[in-house]
């Protein structure tokens, strides 16, 4: 990751060549992945000795130091998921005592109001959010996303997801079930644009004035309804928060679906993804790329894809095998089954314990399987004894684990082989992962030039850089982004701005 603050400033150590020629390596993203509950991927990890995540909701102590180790450690962002509602498919519906016996992503306080706590005590930090499109109104959604990214100097970032629990929708869409995911998705364009008008549209850069001599905080010129009308929403505006210094909230997303990555192609400034082989990675990552170059016109370089990791890290290999037999030991068979059959959407408690399960009809579970057969070859026949052992040790990810140099040797690997931009940790503990990552794996990634060194991380955090400009070296969204043309910029008069604002409406319908 760039840490560079202006113009083209992010063509950095990462494009260059070094003497003989090769491309150097390029600094790669250090995503935090957390989440509010007791344990996130990992089952059980809250039970780990080490772990402090059983009073995090109560303790705004423990969000501080965090958000300290994770800037000392040299991480550029935390992403905070998030669902709304227990997973209850397994054995179900609505049976959700095995992940509330195991705190297995339940309870779920409301992340946002950790990221203020963590970002007063750091200046590059960014947060990511998770906030699901069916959970409220875009009105409300860009008030909520305009004052966190005004109260962490910029530094705030969207993950869209349309949700996928109808556990959540039944609470709040009253008592239904979630609507078809063609359904969900066209909901969810359409909330994304009225967000973007909200945001880049109805107020003018520079209206703010705050001028006490003349009485004027915003120049009421400066301001202008959006008058969204369409199929889902109908939203006059103006915004309710004044603009951040990026404007617009980075925009994340997490779809893996076809329609998830049209979602993410058309849209996302940082893509998650969750491939357990590196061909599989590789694929997804060229297959979003071209989607956005060819079907949408963006610039892919523009795009940045993350890949979601649980990390283990020893100081010997004895050592990590103690580690990870202290997280199988400490899981919970049945919330291993519970999340499996949440992130499926299939009850897998309908299949015998010994079925082979890449022999089943279901496509949903066959997919995942095949995709953990080519990952972890060694497994020969996979059954729920085998989803509960991978589910209970790494979650719905991949899991790198060695010593320092191992998972450094690992990551390069994958970074050399797919493009990946950088990784979404997850953890088997808190703190304790991430002080592993920042005091023993940082290190060996500083070695070899994958991240930042030690005086460009001070630098970066002198400038107080925003979430975009730590991505891409500039506040403003990549001209060749679908809304990049809604942005009524300073020098612009109302009538020129709405006149330009109508074609710049038809260009991005066009791309639906």
């Amino acid at each position: 990751m760039t840490q560079k603050n202006h113009g083209d400033a992010h063509q950095s150590k990462r494009q260059k060549t070094n003497d003989d020629g090769k491309s150097a390596p390029k600094n790669i993203i250090l995503n935090a992945f957390l989440m509010s509950s007791p344990g996130l991927q990992v089952i059980n990890s809250w039970r780990n000795e080490k772990d402090q995540t059983s009073t995090s909701a109560e303790n705004p102590e423990y969000w501080i130091e965090l958000a300290k180790v994770l800037e000392r450690g040299g991480f550029n962002a935390v992403f905070f998921a998030d669902v709304l509602g227990p997973y209850d498919v397994y054995k179900g519906p609505g049976n959700f005592k095995p992940v509330a016996k195991a705190g297995a992503q339940w309870p779920l306080p409301d992340p946002s109001y950790y990221i203020p706590l963590m970002a007063a005590v750091t200046k590059r930090l960014a947060f990511g959010i998770t906030i699901s499109t069916i959970s409220e109104q875009p009105y409300h959604l860009a008030r909520r996303l305009g004052t966190l990214d005004l109260i962490t100097g910029g530094r705030a970032g969207w993950n869209i997801v349309t949700s996928y629990l109808d556990s959540a929708s039944r609470n709040l869409l009253n008592g239904q079930n979630l609507p078809d995911k063609v359904e969900r998705y066209k909901k969810a364009e359409e909330f994304v644009d009225v967000i973007y008008k909200l945001f880049l549209s109805s107020w003018q850069d520079g209206a703010v004035k705050a001028d006490k001599k003349k009485g004027v905080f915003t120049d009421p010129e400066g301001l202008r309804h959006i008058n969204h009308e369409g199929k889902y929403f109908n939203v006059q505006g103006p915004g309710l928060t004044q603009p951040s210094q990026q404007k617009l909230p980075v925009i994340i997303q997490a779809g893996t679906s076809p329609k998830g990555k049209e979602l993410a192609a058309r849209n996302a400034e940082i893509i998650f993804l969750n491939n357990p082989s590196k061909d599989s990675l590789k694929k997804n990552i060229d297959s979003v790329k071209y989607l956005a170059q060819h079907k949408f016109g963006r610039d892919p370089s523009k795009i940045k894809f993350l890949l979601q990791v649980t990390i283990i890290i020893g100081d010997t290999a004895e050592d990590v095998k103690q580690q990870i037999d202290t997280v199988r030991a400490l899981g919970d068979d049945e919330a291993a089954l519970a999340m499996f059959s949440g992130w499926s959407g299939i009850d897998i408690s309908a299949y015998t314990d010994d079925k082979p399960l890449e022999d089943i009809e279901n496509v949903a579970i066959a997919s995942t399987i095949q995709s953990w057969k080519i990952a972890y070859p060694e497994v020969k026949v996979w059954t729920k004894k085998e989803i509960i052992d991978r589910v209970t040790v790494s979650g719905s990810g991949i899991l790198f684990a060695g010593t320092p140099k191992e998972v450094a040797d690992t990551i390069q690997d994958w970074v050399e082989y797919t493009g990946v931009d950088g990784f979404n940790f997850a953890y088997t503990n808190l703190p304790g992962t991430f002080k592993d990552i920042a005091d023993k794996l940082v290190p060996e990634l500083r070695k070899r030039g994958l991240v930042p060194g030690l005086d460009e991380l001070t630098r970066a955090n002198e400038n107080g850089l925003s979430f975009r400009q730590q991505l891409f070296g500039t506040n403003e969204l990549d001209p060749t982004h679908p809304a990049s043309e809604l942005k009524w910029k300073s020098n612009e008069s109302r009538g020129e701005f709405e006149h330009r604002f109508s074609k710049a409406l038809e260009k991005l319908h066009a791309t639906l």
